[in-house]
């Protein structure tokens, strides 16, 4: 008897699996027909997805709203601090705008130093044997080029203009192993506290004050102009800026020339010498401006002679 059972109860297990089986076989089919069963469970299913989501849609909602809004809140807060600031900038800067009308006013006829109109140009020719010396440029006579012009990139100055013809110009660069120009230059001072902390201390005052010289000659080894006529009470620091100073009427001030690598004594000890790595690339030139400077002053008061400078 007991066995007769417990082969009853495999015999409706393998039923039961089989029918399972069968019915898993006809659900999967795609192109067959729900039935009623089916239909009305996947219908009740729909209508319950359906009112639960509404509201499940708007707690999201509403928890990426003030998400946003927080958001919105602290960029707010961010862009009224900077328009503060924006607008401190734009009262100084109108206060500055008056300040140099009424210096401009004040001097007169005394031209900008700093002014200058470019004539864009390309280079149009390099002689190989005397790559670091001389470039041609597609601009000349017709286009207002003339000699002793400066010459720059977007890095620097890199030149003078040598000769003019009426269409074309030739620039002797200041890597020149002829170059006999002298430049009247400016060393910028140190622009930060931290640079000046980084200076001697006894050299921290004279770090902040203004030292001129003349570009003289370039030195092929070092690969760096020699900025020469220094006094030497001036002090000096390596990594401070040169720039033209636009004393000699020709060249525009404010042109980065280059940057400070060595300083040493010149002329005795009575002056000091620097030597300045140019911040412009000699070798790669594509690119330049004839920088033509506007008319200087009727009365230059203790400038150098274009001769003296650029001649």
């Amino acid at each position: 008897m007991p066995q007769f059972f417990l082969n009853k109860r495999l015999i409706l297990l393998l039923v039961s699996v089989i029918v399972l089986v069968a019915l898993i076989g006809f659900s999967i089919k795609g192109d067959r027909k729900l039935a009623w069963p089916e239909q009305f469970i996947q219908d009740t299913v729909s209508v319950f997805q359906s009112i639960l989501h509404k509201p499940a849609s708007y707690v999201s909602g509403f928890f990426e709203n003030v998400n946003d809004l927080k958001n919105t809140y602290e960029e707010n807060e961010l862009l009224k601090s900077r328009l503060d600031e924006y607008m401190q900038l734009q009262a100084d800067l109108q206060e500055y705008k008056l300040d140099n009308e009424k210096l401009r006013t004040e001097l007169g006829k005394i031209s900008n130093l700093r002014k200058y109109d470019p004539i864009f140009s390309a280079v149009i020719g390099r002689n190989p044997d005397r790559w670091y010396d001389y470039i041609s440029i597609d601009k000349g006579e017709q286009d207002g080029v003339e000699p002793n012009m400066a010459v720059v990139t977007a890095q620097g100055l890199i030149g003078k203009v040598k000769s003019t013809s009426q269409f074309t110009s030739t620039v002797q660069l200041l890597s020149a192993t002829d170059l006999k120009n002298r430049i009247s230059a400016e060393v910028q001072p140190l622009e930060t506290d931290e640079e000046v902390k980084e200076a001697e201390k006894e050299e921290k005052k004279a770090t902040k004050e203004k030292v001129t010289g003349l570009i003289e000659g370039y030195d092929e080894e070092k690969g760096a102009l020699l900025l020469r006529r220094i006094e030497s009470k001036a002090k000096l620091s390596v990594g401070q800026k040169v720039i033209t100073a636009g004393l000699g009427g020709v060249f525009p001030g404010g042109i980065m020339i280059g940057e400070i690598i060595e300083i040493e004594p010149d002329s005795y000890g009575l002056e000091q010498m620097a030597y300045v790595k140019p911040t412009a690339n000699f070798y790669d030139l594509d690119r330049v401006w004839v920088a033509k400077r506007e008319a200087a002053s009727e009365d230059p008061v203790g400038v150098l002679t274009k001769e003296e400078e650029e001649s």
